[in-house]
């Protein structure tokens, strides 16, 4: 299922209606941080899986 621009027009529009322009940077800004500390902790894990072979 593949989404056209006026979907993700309307998903937009509805996650400004909901959220308000004043929250939209803070959620921006916490999901950057989460998708850092995922990467970060994925090669942890790998760097451990190194260590025990």
């Amino acid at each position: 299922m593949r989404l056209g621009p006026m979907e993700i027009i309307l998903i937009l529009l509805i996650v400004l209606l909901l959220f308000g322009a004043k929250k939209l940077p803070e959620l921006a800004r916490g999901l950057g941080q989460s998708a850092k500390e995922f990467k970060k902790g994925l090669s942890e894990g790998e760097e451990k899986k190194e260590e025990k072979a």
